[in-house]
């Protein structure tokens, strides 16, 4: 009895990697057959690549003390050194300080609010999204705004800074009508 339980034991096993050998054999066959059936197809790759004020800060630490009422305005430029033309969204990074909150940004595409918001909103997925052309380069105005209502303390021992680091995602429209980042 025991020995009849050994050879449906073993039948099944050798059953079992029959099936697995034939499966593995069609599967290789369908990856060759499938490699070799794409042979006039040609795939191109591009590069994205954006210039964002050549690296340098929108604007420097300790350039402004703020004050209710004040308004700042720079200047900085975005440019697609893609291959290929590119969706841009802009935002801040490592946004840190007392005035994150408080503060009212601006991103102006000349007369154009193309972003409106404090700092601590303009976080990685903010509304500033827009479409830039090979080697196309546009000027935006980044706009600093202390509201005069703002109840956050002014001068003496209080600590009135704002950190931050502006960022540029881009991504190819080739390929991309949804703008996937």
């Amino acid at each position: 009895m025991a020995n009849s339980k050994t050879v449906k034991r073993m039948n099944g096993a050798l059953l079992a990697i029959v099936f697995l050998s034939i499966g593995l054999c069609i599967t290789t066959f369908a990856l060759i057959y499938a490699t070799i059936s794409v042979e006039d197809n040609f795939f191109h790759t591009g590069d994205v690549k954006i210039n964002l004020n050549d690296g340098a800060p929108v604007i420097r630490e300790d350039e402004f003390l703020f004050e209710p009422g004040m308004t700042v305005e720079k200047p900085f430029f975005i440019k697609n050194e893609s291959t290929w033309d590119v969706y841009y969204k802009l935002y801040f990074d490592d946004v840190a300080g007392d005035l994150k909150d408080v503060l009212k940004v601006s991103v102006l595409d000349k007369d154009q609010v193309i972003y409106e918001g404090t700092p601590k909103k303009m976080t990685d997925n903010p509304p500033v999204d827009a479409c830039l052309r090979v080697g196309e380069q546009k000027t935006l105005t980044l706009r600093f705004y202390y509201p005069k209502e703002s109840t956050q303390p002014v001068g003496g021992n209080a600590a009135n800074h704002l950190y931050f680091t502006l960022h540029a995602k881009a991504v190819q429209t080739k390929n991309n009508p949804n703008r996937r980042f």
